[in-house]
């Protein structure tokens, strides 16, 4: 009874390694994509339509090249300033709404990774996690396998 019961523990601890890793892993790469996210924000239609307009109007204006069109050609200017001021304004309004939502989503994700890894803590607080080469954490070897055994075969428990 006593051998069943610790090779189902090795067992369940050889799997909690990688599902650790995994975990940590999901949770790190949620969170920087969500930072990317929150960076580079989105287009709107709204955006992309006034960044063609602008384009379309410098372009226009850049086509007046005689003396006689000069008035045409800064007034298309103006315009282009004008919607590059109003493009401006939208964006930062924009970016405040997503900058907001995206700070709620990681708060949520910050408070999920704290409670989970509180979770995994007080579940494998004395049981090991996984056995490193003594040879490989020889300086650090006691601290790392405090209260979880010690060592067994040349092997540190982590």
């Amino acid at each position: 009874m006593g051998q069943e019961e610790t090779l189902a523990q090795h067992r369940s601890s050889s799997f909690a390694a990688p599902l650790i890793l995994l975990l940590v892993l999901a949770f790190q790469f949620v969170s920087k994509w969500l930072d990317q996210l929150k960076k580079r924000g989105a287009r709107s239609g709204k955006e992309i339509q006034l960044r063609r307009e602008i384009k379309q109007l410098l372009k226009e204006a850049s086509s007046f090249s005689q003396p006689s069109t000069f008035a045409q050609a800064a007034k298309l200017k103006r315009l282009a300033t004008a919607k590059e001021k109003e493009l401006a304004n939208y964006q930062e309004s924009h970016s405040k709404e997503i900058h907001m939502s995206y700070d709620l989503y990681l708060k949520v994700l910050r408070i999920l990774k704290v409670v989970i890894y509180f979770v995994l803590i007080c579940w494998f607080w004395r049981a090991p996690v996984a056995a490193i080469s003594q040879q490989l954490v020889q300086p650090f070897g006691k601290f790392l396998s405090w209260w979880t055994g010690g060592q067994s075969k040349n092997n540190v428990m982590v």
